[in-house]
């Protein structure tokens, strides 16, 4: 393999976590549905915003049954705001498949957690060591850096060559005995210490093991291809009102937002914003309205791209017809959907405005 041996690495790392480790929620527990649910959590969110998320989630679902047994709308609910929701919606649909095929056991060997929705190598990996102790790799962006510097590997870490390989070196590391542990250290390591930026070599159980160290090229590595700045899509929403109710519709899954309810509207075909507008809801809806003026801008970045444009209010020239995908509703239910997050402030601020107006 080249480089530390296993063995050295096991020897420095495992005493560095327990003394140093993070106290986290899901490293309380050795039950298999919390660890679960933080995997899902966690695939593309940072700790300190997951965890109020974590502790919100199992209390409105505290068993894998509880989440199967809920409506697809409540579990968006509960992650709305944390983004990526095609986590939520593969939780959901593994939590369906474990108690309907694994009469609600998470599944304990690898190769069946990999078959579950939205579980692939990573978090199959942290599940199978964590919650069962099976000797398994789990290899995310802090463990990639961590080997590549260790390593000194000097390919680019995101082809499938490298990746492989690193995937291998990762197998050979971990420990027999305490293999989640071992895995969690690795994330922590890179998580807290060996950062992208400005890694704490000094204080680094493995400095003295790490070959990028010993050749001045800990901030050099890992190498990697550049990702290219996220194009601004313009994009144009309805804020639709009348006799203090809202329209809204469903965003088609397997789309950006998918499955979240939204404002009608979305991305611009180059027309003017308030054509554009008119056609989009006409076709979303069924509706005519009629455009009056911007009620506020919209400026979001996701993780591939970049929406701006604006929010209008309109009104309808005559009443909508309610669909599976299409709602006409009091504000009051309306908030009580999982929604765009900025739409739903949108309408929070609508509410607030005609409060106001009402009392002067």
């Amino acid at each position: 393999m080249g480089g530390p041996s296993p063995a050295d690495v096991r020897a420095r790392l495992l005493p560095w976590y327990d003394a140093n480790r993070r106290d986290l929620p899901w490293r309380r527990t050795r039950n298999p549905y919390r660890i679960l649910v933080a995997e899902y959590l966690l695939q593309r969110t940072r700790i300190k915003s997951g965890t109020p998320y974590y502790e919100r989630f199992l209390k409105r679902f505290p068993t894998i049954r509880d989440l199967a047994a809920g409506p697809l709308d409540d579990v968006l609910a509960v992650w709305e705001g944390l983004g990526f929701y095609g986590r939520a919606r593969n939780l959901h649909a593994a939590a369906r498949v474990i108690v309907e095929e694994h009469r609600g056991r998470i599944p304990q060997s690898y190769d069946a957690l990999t078959s579950l929705p939205g579980i692939g190598p990573y978090t199959a990996g942290a599940v199978a060591s964590i919650a069962f102790g099976i000797r398994v790799p789990a290899v995310d962006g802090n463990v990639t850096r961590v080997i590549a510097r260790v390593f000194r590997i000097r390919e680019d870490v995101t082809t499938g060559t490298v990746r492989r390989r690193i995937a291998e070196i990762a197998a050979r590391l971990v420990s027999e005995d305490r293999p989640g542990a071992f895995n969690q250290a690795m994330m922590e390591l890179g998580a807290t210490v060996c950062t992208p930026l400005a890694p704490a070599c000094p204080k680094c159980p493995l400095e003295r093991l790490c070959l990028a160290r010993a050749a001045g090229e800990e901030r050099d590595l890992p190498v990697s291809s550049r990702s290219r700045s996220a194009p601004v899509v313009p994009v144009v929403f309805g804020l639709v009102t009348a006799d203090e109710r809202v329209l809204v519709v469903r965003r088609p899954r397997g789309r950006l937002l998918g499955g979240l309810w939204a404002l009608p509207g979305g991305e611009r075909s180059g027309r003017s914003e308030k054509e554009d507008l008119k056609g989009s809801i006409r076709s979303q809806t069924g509706v005519e309205v009629r455009v009056g003026p911007r009620w506020t801008h919209v400026d979001r970045t996701f993780s591939h791209l970049k929406w701006s444009g604006s929010i209008y209010r309109c009104s309808p020239i005559r009443r909508p017809q309610e669909t599976d995908s299409v709602r006409w509703i009091p504000r009051e239910e309306v908030m009580r959907l999982p929604l765009v997050p900025f739409h739903r402030d949108a309408i929070k601020a609508l509410a607030g405005i005609e409060s106001f107006e009402s009392t002067r």
